[in-house]
């Protein structure tokens, strides 16, 4: 019986995606991250500043989520929640680099975004 935990931590959040280093493209323009490590199908990103990363990874087989959630169709397994400083500059620059405003807003101090692939996000004032 293990009586200590053993030390464990989350290393990077990864994103299943039909082209890795198309939408790790996307996410490093974004959020102005730096690239880690590159593989043909695989990418991480990380903040200069240190902390989690944020992985892509190729999928042949992968289907986008359809958002706002609907019986029999694609979930989202998780989106990102991205704090930012103006939401109308924020969203300008979202859209410029690839990203679709959802037509489903569901708070008025929140905006969810598609990224390429599909992933939602959420970008709201801190």
């Amino acid at each position: 019986m293990m009586t200590e935990r053993p030390r464990i931590s989350l290393a990077t959040v990864v994103l299943d995606c039909p082209d890795a280093h198309t939408l790790a493209d996307f996410y490093r323009q974004l959020l102005g991250w730096e690239v880690k490590y590159s593989e043909p199908d695989w990418v991480l990103l990380r903040c200069p500043d240190g902390g989690t990363g944020l992985s892509f990874q190729s999928e042949p087989g992968y289907q986008a989520p359809v958002w706002p959630e609907q019986p029999e169709e694609q979930q989202k397994m998780l989106h990102l929640d991205l704090r930012v400083d103006d939401l109308d500059d924020a969203e300008a620059y979202a859209v410029a680099l690839g990203a679709r405003r959802a037509t489903f807003q569901p708070q008025d101090d929140v905006r969810v975004f598609l990224d390429p692939a599909g992933h939602p996000f959420c970008l709201f004032l801190h």
